[in-house]
């Protein structure tokens, strides 16, 4: 096992320089100058040439890319441009809002889609089941953004229940700071309707398909009822493709629920990407995506350990 999470560590390393490395020429190749974002559009030429030689940007192409792997090898992610921060700082209290978020929208989305699957398969071809088909269907297909919207205009702006956007207040707890609980609501329940859906069906299908294996069978055979066999035996058996899908979803949102987070003016990841783009501060654009990148990685790691806690058929 140790040499297995070795190699997928190791492995982590190229797909991090390629992340980095797209960004990087993705970033110098779309039009724009930091400089004069830096100094203001009407700026002398005399104050661009120095804002240029302050932060490297008069050196060459290549010079500057072999310096930012150069910094990468070392773990430094550099200044930021426009906050003139530490990188790792910014990203660190974007991703810790982020990993809040994500924490809570999958811990909500799992509960909903393994609930609404088992119900749905215990009573399959019912209209129950169909019920539950239909408002899962529509969870995944409904665009984030006009969930989101949908949410405020009801919640926020018809009944009043909730803020409208923002991190709140909060409370400090170890020296992180958490949000304020009405704060964190509606984009969780953003971002969890849209998981809950493909783990709802998902659980479902599983679960239908383990409740014809002969030992779930041999279990009713003995006097257990057909819902007391499918949630407790059945349902741990088929919970390998919940978790995968689970690992998933969590990664994606690590990434960086970007339109959410503009929905709702949470200032994660997503947001901290989303202001660097548009001031072109690069050095803050590559240190999130490669938080983001590194996050999913980290995750898909995890979600493969999982498994053989889950199933000791593995382990063999």
């Amino acid at each position: 096992m140790t040499s297995y999470v070795v190699k997928r560590l190791a492995w982590m390393l190229p797909v991090l320089w390629a992340a980095a490395t797209l960004v990087w020429v993705f970033m110098f190749l779309i039009p724009g100058d930091p400089a004069r974002i830096l100094s203001g559009q009407s700026s002398d030429p005399e104050v661009l040439a120095a804002v240029r030689a302050e932060w490297g940007l008069d050196r060459p192409a290549l010079a500057r890319y072999g310096e930012f792997l150069g910094r990468l090898a070392r773990l430094d992610l550099g200044t930021s441009y426009v906050r003139h921060r530490p990188v790792a700082e910014i990203v660190a209290d974007g991703m810790w809002r982020t990993l809040f978020l994500a924490v809570t929208a999958t811990a909500l989305g799992t509960a909903i889609g393994i609930g609404f699957g088992a119900i749905s398969a215990a009573r399959k071809g019912t209209l129950l089941d169909g019920m539950v088909l239909a408002v899962t269907t529509t969870g995944i297909t409904l665009p984030t953004f006009w969930l989101g919207l949908l949410l405020r205009l009801v919640f926020v702006s018809w009944l009043g229940w909730f803020p409208p956007s923002g991190y709140g207040e909060g409370v400090w707890v170890l020296g992180l700071k958490l949000p304020d609980p009405a704060n964190l609501v509606l984009p969780s329940l953003t971002l969890a309707i849209f998981s809950s859906g493909y783990l709802a069906r998902v659980t479902r299908a599983s679960l239908i398909e383990e409740s014809s294996q002969e030992y779930v069978r041999a279990t009713m055979a003995r006097g257990a009822s057909a819902t007391g066999a499918l949630m407790r035996h059945a349902l741990p058996n088929s919970l390998l493709p919940v978790v995968t899908l689970t690992g998933l979803s969590f990664g994606q949102l690590l990434g960086g629920a970007i339109v959410t987070e503009t929905i709702f003016n949470w200032p994660g990841l997503g947001s901290v990407i989303t202001s660097a783009l548009r001031s072109r501060d690069l050095p803050v654009v590559e240190g999130g995506v490669l938080a983001a990148t590194a996050a999913f990685l980290l995750v898909n790691l995890a979600v493969d350990l999982s498994y053989a806690v889950i199933d000791p058929r593995i382990r063999d």
